[in-house]
């Protein structure tokens, strides 16, 4: 794989994303990710999962710079594909732990909070859903996995504000289940993973999907209709000169970075 690194220990495989410095969302990215989860989960000798990032990053998001330059088609095709990740990541029948190592706005959140417990490292890191100020309408499913967490009122207020959290209010908010060390995240993470590992599979999993059986369908209803609206928004005048301006700005901090 090209966006990640996967490391076997034992039944437990770690997904360590890997995609420049910031760890951004690009369709490469999802189509990989989406292969792996479904390998993973068909695979007998598996038994969980750990989502992890790097060093200040667990991710950015989706990687503005390269969507933007995606045209039409290309741009249906990779929102359809990130909102059915969505869905698998969600819908995945082993245990799922995320350990975020940094910033983990937008789409990076999303990714986490498909998870089935988030630990985040302490830091003057970031984690929310700020997709409004982007320019991106949220379709009711991200607005589904928000709320499955937070609550229906907090995601409401949270998303319409493009609310993104420090660590210890994503912590007092429940968006995140611990804190740790960045040098205890991983082990952090392996322990509760672990945790789960040892329950009767069978059990849990089952378990797992009954009680998300109703998020897990709202996943899968037809996204079209928004789907549409979203790319009407995505084109508009406004949003590409809003874009531009994100752009100009994150190519200046790259610059700066190297």
């Amino acid at each position: 794989m090209n966006t990640f690194q996967t490391t076997i220990q034992g039944n437990l495989v770690v997904i360590s994303l890997d995609r420049g410095r910031s760890n951004a969302i690009n369709h490469q990215m999802v189509k990989e990710l989406a292969g792996c989860i479904k390998m993973l989960e068909s695979d007998d000798s598996v038994c969980g999962v750990i989502l992890t990032g790097k060093e200040g990053f667990f991710s950015s998001g989706i990687d503005l710079i390269e969507a933007y330059d995606y045209n039409e088609e290309q741009s249906r095709e990779f929102w359809i594909d990130f909102l059915a990740l969505q869905n698998t990541l969600t819908a995945f029948r082993k245990p799922l732990v995320a350990a975020i190592s940094g910033h983990s706005p937008a789409g990076g959140c999303i990714l986490a909070i498909c998870c089935d417990y988030r630990v985040m490292a302490a830091g003057a890191f970031i984690i929310g859903l700020n997709e409004i100020p982007v320019g991106i309408i949220v379709p009711d499913i991200v607005f589904n996995l928000y709320s499955f967490w937070l609550g229906q009122r907090k995601a409401y207020q949270y998303l319409m504000e493009g609310k993104l959290l420090k660590v210890n209010e994503a912590l007092e908010a429940g968006l995140i289940d611990e804190i740790s060390g960045p040098e205890n995240l991983m082990n952090a993470a392996v322990e509760k993973v672990k945790a789960y590992m040892k329950l009767n599979p069978v059990t849990w999993s089952e378990s797992k999907l009954n009680l998300r059986k109703e998020l897990i369908g709202k996943l899968k209803a037809d996204q079209t209709d928004t789907l549409n609206k979203m790319l009407e928004q995505w084109w508009a005048p406004a949003t590409r000169q809003g874009l531009q301006m994100m752009i100009q700005n994150l190519k200046s901090k790259n610059t700066a970075a190297n």
